[in-house]
């Protein structure tokens, strides 16, 4: 059972954008349950009586930064389900995926499947937003690719589900090497051998 409780009295004031950054930074770099509320108020800037007040619990907080991190570290993905075929889709969607992976300026792999995919059973919640995220991601994904059929770019007789969940494997996939230390131009090669795959299937 989650422990920590919310506690009442005004937030002082402050920019919340700042403050989740500062949220997704710590829970992105040390998971869910390796981070602790110090930790929090440390990267966030704010005294722990302000973080309840306006987020509520860890595990809360914990939602409101996965959110924040789709909304801007992942908002690249939308662009690439409007590229004009189904193998620039998914050529961009890679491509992307393994630039952002690898990028400076926050840390290498990606928050969905560091911060909390394996949990303590009291937190098991975290593993169930973070797979509720990853899932969201393959059906958009899933849905542009059956488009692709009803346009005729894709052969009828493609898997739409099955293709979708081979590219979100090769991504997540990805997040783990890039947090080991994987290189993007060594990504990138691999991606090269994944799109010859695509490329007859979409022949």
């Amino acid at each position: 059972m989650n422990t920590d409780r919310p506690r009442t009295g005004r937030p002082r004031g402050f920019d919340e954008e700042a403050v989740l950054d500062g949220a997704v930074e710590v829970f992105w770099r040390q998971g869910y349950e390796g981070t602790s509320m110090s930790d929090l108020t440390d990267a966030m800037g704010i005294n722990r009586p302000s973080l309840y007040a306006a987020f509520g619990s860890k595990e809360q907080l914990f939602q409101r930064a996965f959110d924040h991190y789709r909304k801007t570290k992942v908002a690249y993905i939308v662009g690439t389900f409007e590229q004009p075929t189904a193998y620039a889709v998914i050529e961009s969607f890679l491509r992307s995926s393994a630039d952002a992976l690898t990028a400076t300026g926050h840390p290498r792999g990606c928050l969905s499947v560091q911060g909390g995919l394996a949990c303590s059973p009291q937190n098991a919640g975290i593993s169930e937003v973070l797979a509720a995220g990853r899932a969201a991601t393959e059906s958009a994904l899933e849905q542009r690719l059956a488009r692709a059929i009803q346009d005729g770019d894709l052969p009828a007789e493609v898997d739409t589900r099955a293709l979708a969940r081979f590219v979100m494997v090769l991504s997540e996939g990805f997040a783990v090497h890039a947090a080991a230390g994987a290189e993007r131009d060594g990504l990138h090669a691999s991606i090269d051998i994944a799109l010859r795959s695509v490329a007859a299937l979409c022949s």
